[in-house]
């Protein structure tokens, strides 16, 4: 990944707006509505993500998982609707005033997104260089904290080419947590791994969302992890939830569209 131009953060940016939480939604998202071109992406989403929950969305490539995801974060304002986090609308700031949100909602891409021209301790440091005044010795001390929680201590000299490809994406994770956020957003975090590999994924998803209390959305196909690590299960569909509940809600579903996903089986289109 090339390396960004760096700035120097305004003093408002760095400070922590957390309000205290009371309130038990963190996300509400009312009427979203996304199109690229005559391509309805996104049509007329409405719904709540929990605080403190992980909400595994599942659906087939190209059924506007990501899209979703960068909405939750703002990277991409919505054609319509409101996606409110923590009581402000994240689609009515500008790219200045979003600076503190997205200290707080980390974004784990589907490729890990790593800079390839630093090593591994260079890449976690990165966002508490360029965004909070630790010196050298504190931010050492938290790089070492967060490769400890992904298990991967004492591989800071390392260079992402080192590294395979499930060590690229718990090193990612690690720099994801680096600002210790209270959201994080998974991209397809098992996509091109082997079924171990993503089992230890998952299970790292689960013990960060227990030990630090994170809210978890994770956009994926793959079932297996969609129920080891989520709370809920939402079911995105041409543009809309066709499902949205605990897996035992789930496993009841009479939709006969989720139910032939979660089955495996092909949509009759996709079958001729």
């Amino acid at each position: 990944m090339t390396l960004p131009e760096t700035r120097r953060e305004d003093p408002a940016w760095t400070a922590d707006t957390r309000p205290e939480a009371t309130d038990p939604v963190l996300y509400r998202i009312r009427g979203l509505v996304m199109s690229y071109g005559e391509h309805r992406v996104l049509d007329d989403l409405s719904f709540d993500i929990r605080r403190g929950e992980c909400l595994a969305v599942l659906g087939r490539s190209g059924s506007g998982k990501s899209v979703l995801l960068r909405q939750l974060n703002g990277l991409e304002a919505p054609d319509e609707g409101t996606v409110e986090f923590d009581g402000t609308d994240l689609a009515a700031l500008s790219e200045y005033d979003l600076f503190p949100f997205r200290r707080r909602i980390a974004m784990l891409f589907q490729g890990g997104a790593l800079f390839d021209s630093m090593d591994v301790y260079e890449n976690i440091a990165f966002p508490m260089r360029e965004h909070t005044d630790l010196d050298d010795v504190e931010i050492a001390a938290k790089v070492a904290e967060k490769l400890g929680m992904v298990h991967l201590a004492g591989i800071e000299a390392k260079m992402p080419a080192d590294l395979s490809g499930g060590m690229k994406k718990r090193v990612a994770l690690a720099r994801s947590l680096a600002l210790d956020p209270t959201t994080v957003l998974f991209d397809e975090p098992t996509t091109g791994l082997d079924p171990v590999t993503s089992a230890t994924i998952g299970r790292l998803i689960r013990s960060v969302q227990t030990r630090l209390g994170v809210t978890s959305v994770v956009v994926t196909h793959d079932i297996v992890l969609a129920r080891r690590v989520g709370d809920r299960v939402a079911f995105l569909h041409e543009g809309r939830f066709r499902f949205l509940g605990d897996w035992a809600e789930a496993e009841a579903s009479e939709d006969e569209v989720f139910a032939g996903f979660l089955a495996g089986r092909e949509e009759e289109d996709d079958a001729a």
